[in-house]
């Protein structure tokens, strides 16, 4: 049975740093949403990215896109949230990048490819509150980032991610490796080569999960140890 200790009041300050900060990303995803349906049924669409949003948020603050008087006033009053839930999360990266240099252990995780701050400051909070892992390994498996196992009669089949544990911590670790995968083509030495030969080999979302393990298992190793992260 594995116990899990009582979080100190820092712990429970940077976990719920990360979840008001998780909450309003949510709620802003769903309000633009929301945006680009209303304005897809008066046929005005942009691209999925922040850029194709930036424009429909200024096409409807400015009045530029020809839509009825009452109709205007009601998407403002989305825009003006969406710009609400922009501030917010805004002033909670300063608030994570803050801490991110004031504690010794995430400025030693930030030397890890792919951690920025919000991982860096996640990673300990989380691990802590999930209790103690025996092995890197293990605490990669409470992540869900494993493959998920069938076996029988001795012959071993593997199939895709267990995705069960931190949702959270899990899709942190995935964006950040996503970053290092797309960047590796091109480089050379340590790393960057078992990145590159994987890709050979392999597809790219299957790369970058094994990557995200590879993180999470090293951050285990730097936290439980006080180690400082070295380049292979």
């Amino acid at each position: 049975m594995r116990f899990i200790p009582v979080n100190s009041e820092a712990q429970q300050a940077t976990l719920m740093l990360h979840r008001v900060r998780n909450h309003f990303i949510r709620r802003r995803t769903g309000a633009i949403n929301v945006l680009r349906g209303h304005l897809a049924e008066f046929g005005l669409v942009s691209a999925s990215q922040r850029a194709g949003v930036n424009r429909l948020l200024g096409a409807v603050e400015e009045a530029e896109c020809g839509l009825p008087g009452e109709v205007g006033e009601l998407l403002r009053m989305i825009t003006a949230e969406i710009r609400g839930y922009d501030r917010s999360i805004g002033e909670l990266d300063k608030k994570l990048k803050k801490r991110c240099r004031d504690e010794d252990v995430s400025r030693r995780l930030r030397e890890v490819p792919g951690v920025g701050p919000v991982i860096a400051t996640a990673i300990p909070a989380f691990l802590m509150a999930g209790g103690s892992f025996e092995c890197g390994s293990a605490f990669a498996a409470w992540l869900g980032i494993t493959p998920r196992q069938h076996s029988s009669g001795g012959k071993e089949r593997t199939f895709g991610i267990t995705k069960r544990g931190n949702t959270y911590l899990r899709r942190q670790l995935i964006n950040g490796a996503r970053a290092v995968v797309r960047i590796a083509r091109g480089r050379r030495g340590g790393m960057w080569d078992r990145i590159n030969r994987m890709l050979d080999r392999r597809h790219f979302n299957v790369v970058t999960v094994a990557v995200a393990n590879k993180m999470a298992r090293i951050m285990w190793a730097m936290i439980t140890r006080g180690t400082e992260f070295k380049a292979a």
